[in-house]
């Protein structure tokens, strides 16, 4: 298995090569040369397995046995897996007539813990087997953050560099990364949005003496190991629906901002996954929404929410189905981001338009319909739904058999809560006592050269 830039300027790589470049040194993002496909039988037997297990069965399928032997691969999910709080690491729960997809037990209470356990442990692999360093740089709306963070904190030959919006996450989320205190973990507020953020991780990324010289590497979505971790989940659910049923048809609810999770479900669907539809639900947030219905994909104001995770308005993974939906041609994909950069807007044809549409449905949630949400759900099951997954299940309100993806513990958003249901969530013990932790952050403007003098400065010389 080898893997090749959305933009075709990069000589094919490894999965280690890829797992180590993130962002694809020509700007594009990294993608498999070829997807494999799953056979029925594969989908029965993988129907029952432990999330650890299927894993490494999934995984293994796009990484070479040189690259990452098998035994090591288990490892590695064994490892990342463990430390979760529930046995099955993302269960599948029923609700009131819904099905929840609970993918919060990690160590920091969010779907990202998935990807981002794998990620780090993969990381100390590759580096350990064939030396070096590596300076992480990444941005969050929230949850990639103290993920990415939990993942590598205390890790040999690992400094983490994390940019989020300042005061636009949730305290929970913002002290959930600045009172990690360990020597190799760093955190920046910028003075702007996430969409900021993002831009100067690229900017940086695409900077190449200075990513040459300090050995960066991407833990947002952009780097394709997380993607791949979490196509494992949507598998895992259809096992717990079908019964290993290869003519059970499911439809899965997304919560998505940065359209990685939900990349994700494309992408076990295009490996053979007998999805019906990826319902893609946004906030007020809604480029993507607005894209799927129109053909037009188009920046517009970032609007701060009650789902906070999702306030973005130029999803980086995007171009990934981009490239899928553009008959695989770099030269295409290249000119239509070159487009987005000099006009901030991509059209495609109708005909494109309805050849998306064939799979996903796409819907924006209003704020309150998000507290609405919240608020019916929790009086009618004693169930609580973070705003995320709130917009997830108000977007399937059409579909009662959809399986929709708990994104985070409500805990995380304890004010959009109140606002719902005029109580704050009880805080589970990973929680408790967070808000008086110690914290450290640096605060700089939106500014790439700032953030580029202040990772100099930080990292320890030699």
């Amino acid at each position: 298995m080898r893997y090749i830039s959305t933009r075709g300027q990069v000589e094919p790589l490894t999965f280690s090569q890829a797992v180590m470049m993130g962002l694809a040194t020509d700007g594009g993002l990294l993608l498999p040369e070829s997807i494999p496909q799953v056979s029925e039988d594969q989908l029965r037997r993988w129907a029952t397995l432990p999330f650890a297990e299927l894993a490494v069965e999934v995984i293994a399928l796009f990484a070479d046995h040189e690259d990452l032997p098998t035994d090591t691969l288990r490892t590695i999910c064994q490892r990342s897996f463990s430390c979760f709080a529930h046995p099955d690491v993302t269960p599948l729960v029923a609700v009131g007539g819904r099905r929840i997809l609970e993918l919060f037990h990690g160590p920091t209470l969010a779907f990202k813990d998935v990807a981002l356990q794998f990620l780090g442990n993969v990381f100390e692999y590759i580096l350990a087997r064939d030396g070096g360093r590596l300076n992480i740089l990444g941005a969050t709306s929230g949850d990639t953050g103290s993920a990415a963070i939990h993942g590598v904190r205390g890790r040999q030959g690992i400094h983490i560099f994390i940019l989020h919006p300042y005061q636009r996450v949730s305290p929970i989320q913002e002290r959930q990364m600045t009172s990690v205190l360990d020597d190799n973990v760093h955190n920046i507020a910028i003075r702007g949005s996430f969409d900021d953020g993002q831009r100067i991780v690229k900017d940086l990324f695409n900077d190449l003496p200075f990513r040459q010289s300090y050995q960066l590497g991407a833990i947002n979505s952009i780097n394709w190991a997380r993607i791949l971790a979490q196509a494992v989940y949507y598998f895992f659910a259809w096992g717990r629906v079908s019964a290993g049923d290869a003519a059970c048809r499911v439809t899965f609810a997304v919560p998505t901002g940065n359209f990685g999770d939900i990349f994700a479900g494309y992408l076990a669907l295009r490996m053979g996954l007998p999805i019906e539809r990826l319902l893609l639900a946004t906030n007020r947030n809604d480029i993507l929404t607005r894209f799927f219905r129109t053909g037009s994909y188009g920046s517009a104001e970032v609007w701060p929410t009650v789902s906070p995770s999702m306030d973005i308005q130029r999803a980086s993974n995007f171009e990934r189905y981009l490239y899928y939906l553009l008959d695989e041609d770099p030269k295409q994909v290249t000119a239509a981001m070159r487009g987005l950069d000099q006009s901030g807007c991509i059209a495609v044809s109708a005909e494109k338009q309805r050849q998306a549409a064939e799979i996903f449905t796409a819907v924006a949630v209003s704020e309150e319909e998000t507290l609405q949400q919240i608020g019916s759900f929790y009086r009618d099951n004693g169930y609580l739904l973070d705003p995320h997954t709130a917009v997830g299940v108000r977007a399937a309100a059409d579909y009662p058999e959809a399986i929709c993806l708990a994104t985070a513990h409500p805990a995380k958003f304890g004010a959009a809560v109140q606002q719902a249901i005029g109580a704050e969530p009880p805080l589970p013990p990973a929680l408790q006592g967070m808000l008086d932790r110690p914290s450290r952050c640096a605060v700089l403007a939106a500014d790439a050269e700032l953030v580029k003098q202040h990772i100099i400065s930080t990292l320890p010389s030699g």
